[in-house]
């Protein structure tokens, strides 16, 4: 499993499309964007959304974990903008090979391509910057603003090719605790 985690507008589907593009085998791109559009728009209270919200990151999570156990090649597109979205992923992975992959982008830049692409939400990626990389530990790290995604999904490949994957093992050990959500059943 490569795992992308950046904030919205940093690349992550354009780098994924690059790896899928480039990597041996069959990979499949799974993205939270695919989950969250598949959904039914219906008007709700903002708490209801909330938890409708979060059954939906914590399915895509296991839905991520099904593909990979079984046998299947990921490239995972997500934001990590809560730490419980990481608790559950360390959770869920556990026993799957994850390079863990950090897409980066100048605020700058992210509010331009924000801007230019039309159908995000002006201001998102900015509330996600500060936090999305607030962990610190990855496997490798790449510059989008820097890079062209198929510059990046190169670093990616090189990596993937230097050894077997670390971080996630790393913030395992260091992230002991409970998920901090517990969704409706």
């Amino acid at each position: 499993m490569i795992f992308l985690n950046g904030t919205s507008s940093s690349g992550k589907s354009s780098i994924a499309a690059e790896l899928l593009g480039s990597l041996d085998g069959t990979w499949f791109h799974l993205a939270i964007d695919q989950f969250h559009r598949i959904r039914a728009r219906r008007e709700m209270p903002d708490e209801a959304f909330l938890s409708v919200f979060q059954r939906t990151v914590l399915g895509f999570h296991r839905a991520v974990a099904g593909m990979a156990s079984a046998g299947n090649d990921v490239v995972v597109d997500h934001i990590l903008g809560e730490k419980w979205r990481l608790t559950d992923c360390l959770t869920v992975f556990d026993g799957l090979p994850v390079l863990f992959v950090g897409v980066r982008c100048a605020l700058p830049e992210l509010e331009r391509r924000e801007r230019d692409r039309g159908n995000r939400t002006i201001g998102r990626a900015a509330v996600q910057f500060p936090i999305v990389h607030e962990h610190g530990v990855y496997d490798v790290e790449v510059e989008s603003d820097r890079y062209t995604p198929a510059d990046c999904a190169a670093q990616i490949r090189d990596r993937l090719e230097a050894g077997p994957p670390t971080a996630f093992g790393q913030l395992r050990k260091a992230d002991r605790r409970e998920p901090e959500i517990h969704p409706a059943r």
